[in-house]
């Protein structure tokens, strides 16, 4: 079956988009101005594709008339060669228009929040809690991403019992969702005296950055309390209740920051935080309810699962989830886990496209 028709149509959807963006009623409409303009830049690639792959239609049919029509040996040997040249480029092409033309979440394009919480191991628990943010900061400064604290629980001998973190950039949601989920790690902790391996587990959560398009919260329901902050942001937290805590009360969904340097800054990023949980566990039933058609492994399994495992002794990184394991734990830890996000989604990309058989 020919991609064109389809490429043609979503061509003629991105002329009518470019359109829209025009006009001043669409740009005074800042809802509505968001979503095309999200709708454009995710149409873009597509289109930039259809040029290609019209051009390099064109360039071998012209090829294939002319070697077979033509007398002279030498210009029969240029067609061949044309043809030779482009048709392995057109196949790869029609291969990556097939994977931008499998339906994406379209929360990857956002923001996140990153939510790191000490599991099963007590403190050797929250230590491991502490090294995957620092291999998530890590990666992030590497990506380009930014990032900005919002809260943050320490343990008792160090590392984190809970550290949230806000991460902006191209792609942050796509990238790190599949990071969400039971991380264990398999080592002789700083607090063991006879050498013995212990394992201890965290728990990852990622959730898309959510906006009031997003979820619409009444203000009724929400209540707000205020504390002495114990964070960081100067010696100034200890004299004021500049702590925020918000509670969500048709779902008691709690939501405490306290790194701001203001009450007023803490309550925005509470609120920030709020609306991504909020919206999260409205995705959670969306994907709940889809479960029987389709059920990703990868992205949208269940939260409580294992789903990757660090074993110091052997040196080793094993996502359960694909089968894949790295043997270069301490490059991993310091941030090198391109290759995992990779192996991920081309396993994700992977099931998509094999549900996608209309494409």
């Amino acid at each position: 079956m020919s991609l064109l028709p389809k490429l043609d149509a979503l061509h003629q959807r991105y002329a009518e988009v470019s359109d829209l963006l025009m006009q001043p009623a669409v740009a005074s409409d800042g809802p509505r101005s968001i979503r095309l303009n999200r709708e454009f830049k995710e149409l873009t690639p597509l289109v930039e594709a259809r040029e290609k792959y019209i051009r390099w239609t064109q360039h071998i049919d012209e090829a294939r008339t002319l070697f077979t029509t033509e007398k002279d040996p030498e210009l029969k040997a240029m067609a061949k060669e044309e043809m030779d040249t482009l048709l392995p480029l057109l196949e790869e092409l029609e291969g990556e228009i097939k994977k931008l033309l499998v339906p994406k979440d379209p929360e990857d394009g956002k923001n996140a929040v990153l939510e790191i919480r000490a599991g099963t191991g007590g403190d050797e628990a929250g230590l491991f809690a502490a090294d995957l943010l620092r291999m998530y900061l890590r990666f992030i400064d590497e990506k380009g991403w930014k990032h900005e604290f919002l809260s943050a629980t320490p343990g008792t001998l160090g590392g984190y019992k809970e550290v949230s973190v806000e991460v902006t950039g191209e792609d942050v949601y796509g990238t790190l969702k599949y990071e969400s989920g039971v991380h264990r790690v398999q080592r002789v902790p700083a607090t063991e005296s006879q050498g013995r391996v212990h394992t201890s587990a965290a728990t990852v959560a990622v959730l898309p950055e959510a906006d009031e398009l997003d979820v619409v919260i009444d203000m009724k329901d929400i209540r707000k309390d205020t504390f002495r902050s114990s964070g960081a942001g100067g010696q100034h937290v200890n004299k004021t209740e500049s702590g925020v805590r918000v509670t969500h009360l048709p779902t008691n969904t709690v939501v405490e920051c306290q790194d701001g340097r203001s009450q007023h800054q803490n309550y925005d990023q509470a609120m920030k935080v709020l609306r991504a949980r909020i919206w999260d566990a409205a995705r959670a039933e969306r994907d709940k309810a889809v479960a029987d058609h389709r059920k990703s492994l990868v992205s949208t399994g269940d939260r409580s699962a294992k789903i990757r495992t660090y074993n110091y002794p052997q040196g080793r990184v094993t996502d359960h989830r694909i089968g894949f394991t790295l043997y270069n734990l301490i490059e991993a830890m310091n941030g090198q886990i391109h290759k995992l996000v990779e192996e991920l989604q081309v396993a994700e990309n992977a099931q998509r496209l094999k549900e996608g058989t209309d494409i």
